[in-house]
């Protein structure tokens, strides 16, 4: 800085002002906007860039797309859009293998009961779990960039599907269904369940097309999780009929819970004894089995699989006590060999889902990126978030044609994989492998598991969703705000319903960043002594403040919604029209406006951006302030905001010499205003 033209030493004391400046400091002539970009801007390419034909334009553009679809450009899209091309030539065979194995296979040994238990939650027979186990797995292996991910099924999702599902294919009135008339109902069920993960991944596929992943970042995390906190209470009361061998409706739209609630106290005498008595010793299992992986998971080399041990020793239970038919217990059943035939879901039921599929991509997508993002932090590694709409909205596009329901990543299973030392999405090929052998071939072991035990796992699955809400407590010490959108979340979606719930925690979210705009604090600026910065002056009262010289900083957008209370913050500070006696009482220190205000700094590095009313309210302010005889200083707008000032019309209300690069340079050019009888030339201190 000191090549600058005007740079020199330090004035002696008095000479340029009569405030403090540090020995030795350097000076310069301050910079405007306009000689900033003369001496360091593009001045001279501008206008030739302006000149330039658009047929020269449209060639250049063409020559750059035809550079993309050459054989480099090529190659670099098919490894951007398979990531195995870019991380398997680095695999580390011998140091991540083994464990890509034991995570992969012990995730797949979860995935098996886990996946038929989320099936009854959809309302589907549960093969169509294995299915949804599988096909998605396989596919987020090829096309996913979460190392660390785990996707199948997950009990929100399946949650809000079974609720769609059970809206479109209701099970009629008497309830008492033939074998053949069940099939049907399970037949439309399935077609339902696969029509709503057609609609999602086609959702999310166009989300793709238009790189819309910069919506994750709406679903806040109080948001995510609140929302899963209270779909795990929702899981939990659904399955209470299950569990006590209650043959009820599900209970569908608002105030679901409170209904399957009610309804399970009025039929509670007609509970089945052996079914309670399959609860409760599945659950006595299950849950102490949970907390020593938990608490021992640095110390057991592979989390202990207590959903398969239960599975295994109630099917032999079952087969060998006959409980099926001496006391009725519900049981699996049959699970069909192989694969089912592919085909495309009735694409008529797609008007019907459309807004059901909505909030299911969403949660899709916000759960399955947020999950990503976290372990992508912890491991060191970048995920991208356009990347993973392309691989969930694909997976769950291709495996709706096999039948399967919406999916995405799980907060269970991805824990596990990492848990078990999962190292890359290898491990889900180990876990397909698992599942795969259940379908061909092991399927028939699973024809006498009570349904009862299904219902315990989706029970316990839920331990991880629960425990959020021990983070309660920080949150309210960190941010108030947030703790607001959670409980707000929360008991929407516990009231109302989990898409609903949804709905109610965005808006709310949005509308706390809105309101926190409305409430931002204007800050008067003051040198502090013997430096070049300027700091608020409610800070400290050793901060210099020049008798009519106002500096203020307004740290937030300017848009519509703020531009009442921009204009009501500086009629008070600058004492123009009525505003200082209209609110005595906003933002800012007892003697802002003390003695008349001469010349006025705004500081705009905060005014992220400016709209046509905020940008219109900044020309009104200036025109004011001239009529006042007041003069006005802008410093640090950006290039945005500057242009949409400019296109507003400032430059016929101020100079481009009222335009200065940053505060100080600004306040420079106002100490020499403010003292005429000062040096010619005003400086800086570089």
């Amino acid at each position: 800085m000191s090549g600058l033209p005007g740079a020199g030493t330090s004035p002696g004391l008095g000479e340029a002002s009569d405030l403090k400046f540090p020995l030795g400091a350097k000076f310069r002539e301050p910079l405007t906007e306009a000689r900033f970009q003369r001496l360091f801007g593009d001045a001279e390419q501008a206008p030739e860039l302006l000149a330039e034909p658009r047929s020269s334009r449209l060639c250049r553009r063409w020559r750059r797309l035809a550079s993309a679809c050459s054989g480099p450009g090529a190659w670099r899209l098919l490894r951007a859009r398979l990531p195995p091309l870019r991380w398997l030539p680095h695999y580390r065979w011998r140091a991540w293998l083994l464990g890509d194995a034991v995570a992969g296979v012990t995730v797949g040994i979860v995935h098996v009961p886990q996946g038929m238990a989320f099936a009854l939650l959809t309302s589907v027979p549960p093969v169509f779990g294995l299915y949804t186990s599988f096909f998605p797995v396989l596919i987020y292996t090829l096309l996913g960039t979460g190392r660390h991910l785990s996707t199948g099924t997950f009990a929100v999702l399946s949650l809000m599907t079974g609720s769609a599902v059970e809206r479109l294919v209701p099970e009629p009135l008497g309830g008492n269904l033939s074998g053949i008339e069940r099939e049907q109902l399970d037949a439309q069920r399935v077609g339902s369940a696969a029509a709503l993960a057609f609609g999602s991944g086609a959702l999310m596929l166009g989300m793709f097309a238009l790189q819309l992943g910069v919506l994750s970042t709406f679903l806040s995390e109080p948001v995510v999780k609140a929302l899963t906190s209270g779909a795990a209470l929702h899981v939990l009361v659904s399955q209470l009929p299950s569990l006590l061998g209650l043959p009820l409706p599900r209970q569908i739209g608002c105030f679901s819970l409170f209904k399957t609630l009610a309804a399970v106290l009025t039929a509670l005498p007609r509970s089945s004894p052996a079914e309670l008595t399959i609860s409760a010793l599945s659950l006595a299992l299950l849950v102490p089995v949970k907390e020593l992986n938990v608490r021992f998971r640095d110390k057991l080399p592979t989390p202990i699989p207590g959903e398969i041990v239960m599975v295994l020793l109630a099917s032999v239970l079952c087969f060998t006590s006959s409980l099926d038919t001496r006391y009725n217990v519900q049981i699996v059943g049959l699970l069909p060999g192989g694969f089912p035939q592919p085909h495309l879901p009735d694409l008529a039921e797609l008007p019907r889902i459309l807004a059901d599929s909505l909030p299911i991509a969403l949660v899709t997508f916000a759960v399955s990126a947020s999950l990503a993002s976290i372990y992508a932090d912890k491991y060191s590694y970048t995920i991208d978030s356009n990347q993973e709409l392309l691989a969930h909205g694909i997976s769950n596009l291709i495996s709706s044609l096999f039948s399967c329901f919406p999916n995405s990543a799980t907060l269970a299973t991805t824990s596990l994989l990492v848990d078990a030392g999962g190292n890359t999405q290898l491990a889900g090929l180990f876990s397909c492998i698992v599942v795969l052998s259940v379908l061909l071939w092991l399927g028939p072991f699973f024809y006498y598991l009570p349904k009862a035990v299904l219902a315990c796992i989706n029970i316990s699955s839920m331990r991880q969703m629960f425990f959020q809400m021990q983070e309660l407590p920080q949150l309210w010490r960190i941010s108030r705000m947030d703790f607001a959108v959670w409980m707000v979340t929360w008991v929407a979606v516990v009231i109302l319903s989990v898409d609903l719930g949804l709905a109610v925690g965005v808006v709310f979210s949005m509308m706390t960043v809105v309101c926190r705009t409305q409430r931002v604090q204007c800050l008067a600026l003051g040198l502090a002594e013997g430096t070049e910065l300027y700091r608020p002056l409610e800070e400290s009262h050793k901060l210099l403040k020049v008798p009519g010289l106002c500096i203020l900083r307004y740290p937030t957008p300017l848009y519509f919604g703020t531009r009442g209370r921009f204009r009501r913050i500086l009629e008070w500070h600058l004492g123009l029209g009525e505003g200082r006696k209209e609110t005595p009482k906003l933002d800012g220190p007892p003697d802002a406006v003390a003695e008349p205000v001469r010349v006025v700094v705004l500081d705009c590095s905060g005014i992220t951006f400016a709209d046509a009313a905020g940008a219109r309210e900044v020309v009104q302010l200036a025109r004011r302030c001239r009529d006042a005889g007041i003069h006005l200083l802008l410093a640090q707008c950006n290039a945005s905001v500057l242009g949409t000032l400019t296109q507003a019309g400032l430059l016929d209300r101020v100079t481009p010499e009222q335009l200065f690069v940053s505060v100080q340079d600004a306040a420079a050019h106002a100490l020499e205003r403010l003292e005429p009888t000062g040096p010619k030339t005003c400086t800086v201190w570089v």
